[in-house]
């Protein structure tokens, strides 16, 4: 055994060790009470109730050493859900964790790498306009392309190591890849060459669209039967439980009016939602302008938002938490800044961070 593979199970052994099983389990009931309405207070915030520190020092793992070796990977993801098994707020839980390109890379846009001080995930640059035909044409790619061999290897792994630590394998969720949405791979792609084409050549944006979708399809597919859902709640960056299986990026709806939301992400955004039980959309910056699209979205359990102060946060309650639409990890520094309502009625559908 190497080193690295002896500090990957130094890490493992030691979450195995401080995992218990009934305080996971009564951590996780509190989630399903919130996801199910059964919150007896206007906002949530879950509480563990045996917070175990762990009990060797974690190892320090720099990102661009972690997508080289999927041991380093493993062991820096594993580490990250240690430290959280210590917290009264966070789940333990991991993620083949490729950054935002997982997708795009499958694709055909070619990997950039930040420079190594940054400790920064990488992604993928635009791809030339003429690339686009091809692309097109070849239909969905093979899923070993781009970041996809490395997240199968990795996942791969994972299994194979987990086998010899049963709490492991049980407790810590591993939550699907970052694999953005279809309108934020198109713009991931295109860069803002997706703006024209809304005006210029919709029609082959709405193709491009939908083999983005049914690539989105085909990797959680594959994921899933890697990795079957457990019921139907599933977890995603270790602070927040979910009804449905899809966390959607939406983060370039900012840039839409909401009749363009409407006809170029929504569409799309539904189908995932619809296919895989319902879940989450997050966005950054401004969303206030087509939030009242997206609720009506069937399966829509929730939404994830990093920025209210780029939108008006009584339109957003009104179309959320109104509407008995979770918010999932919302800023409690957010909250006590003012951006929160003078009535403080949030019907239990606000979960505070």
């Amino acid at each position: 055994m190497t080193e690295k593979e002896q500090q990957l199970h130094a890490v493992l052994a030691d979450l195995e060790d401080r995992l218990d099983e009934a305080a996971e389990q009564e951590y996780a009931a509190q989630w399903i009470d919130f996801l199910e309405d059964r919150c007896p207070t206007e906002t949530f915030t879950p509480a563990r109730k045996n917070c175990k520190p762990p009990k060797l020092e974690l190892p320090q793992i720099h990102i661009n050493d972690a997508i080289a070796d999927p041991v380093l990977m493993l062991t820096k993801e594993l580490t990250t859900a240690s430290a959280w098994l210590a917290t009264p707020t966070m789940m333990p839980s991991v993620r083949m964790n490729y950054g935002t390109g997982i997708l795009s890379s499958m694709l055909g846009a070619e990997i950039f790498a930040m420079p190594y001080q940054m400790d920064t995930l990488p992604t993928t640059r635009v791809i030339a306009p003429e690339q686009l035909e091809g692309i097109l044409e070849k239909g969905v790619p093979d899923l070993n392309e781009g970041f996809g061999k490395d997240m199968w290897q990795t996942a791969e792994l994972y299994l194979q190591t987990v086998q010899n630590y049963p709490k492991v394998a049980k407790l810590v969720d591993v939550y699907h890849p970052d694999l953005q949405g279809p309108l934020d791979i198109a713009e991931l792609m295109l860069g803002s060459d997706v703006c024209y084409m809304m005006y210029d050549e919709p029609e082959k944006l709405h193709a491009f669209l939908r083999l983005i979708t049914d690539t989105y399809i085909c990797v959680m597919e594959k994921w899933q039967r890697m990795f079957p859902p457990k019921g139907q709640y599933s977890t995603h960056w270790g602070c927040m439980m979910l009804k449905g299986q899809a966390v959607l990026r939406a983060d370039s709806g900012m840039n839409l009016s909401p009749d363009f939301y409407r006809e170029f992400s929504m569409p799309y955004d539904a189908e995932l939602l619809r296919r895989f039980d319902g879940g989450v959309i997050h966005f950054c910056g401004r969303g206030d302008h087509y939030i009242d699209i997206a609720a009506g979205i069937p399966g829509l359990c929730g939404i994830n938002m990093s920025q209210p102060e780029y939108n008006d946060m009584e339109k957003i309650f009104a179309n959320t938490v109104d509407k008995n639409i979770k918010i999932l990890a919302y800023s409690r520094d957010k909250l006590q800044q003012g951006y929160c309502r003078e009535n403080g009625v949030y019907h239990g559908n606000l979960h505070l961070l």
